[in-house]
């Protein structure tokens, strides 16, 4: 088997971080933008969800020019969306390095297993 999990994994956490700087950098838009969807939908769970979705787009077009595969954008998109739902939705209290390692270890043996077959 060859690596190329490892390198679809940590592209994905470069994609995160890259996220990241970028919600931090843009926050002003962020802020603004998250207001009208939440007038749009009325609900902060909506809302929550729709950022996470969009986030799942930026990885799956990041992924996607990288490994120029459409389906590794989509599964490392889909893959992290779910984790992200996941430990959000159960208010998991992670440091950054937790959040980082609960990430990179599922992400991981998800794309060792589908790389597998």
């Amino acid at each position: 088997m060859n690596i190329e999990w490892f390198y679809i994994a940590i592209v994905l956490a470069c994609s995160d971080i890259i996220h990241g700087v970028l919600w931090h950098t843009l926050s002003d838009f962020y802020i603004i933008f998250g207001e009208i969807v939440y007038n749009i939908v009325q609900s902060p769970f909506v809302a929550w969800i729709v950022h996470e979705v969009l986030e799942s787009i930026f990885h799956l077009i990041v992924l996607s020019l990288v490994f120029q595969s459409i389906t590794i954008g989509v599964l490392a998109a889909t893959i992290h969306l779910i984790i992200d739902l996941y430990h959000n939705f159960y208010n998991l209290k992670l440091t950054p390095l937790q959040h980082r390692a609960l990430h990179f270890s599922i992400e991981s043996i998800f794309f060792m297993i589908v790389l597998a077959l």
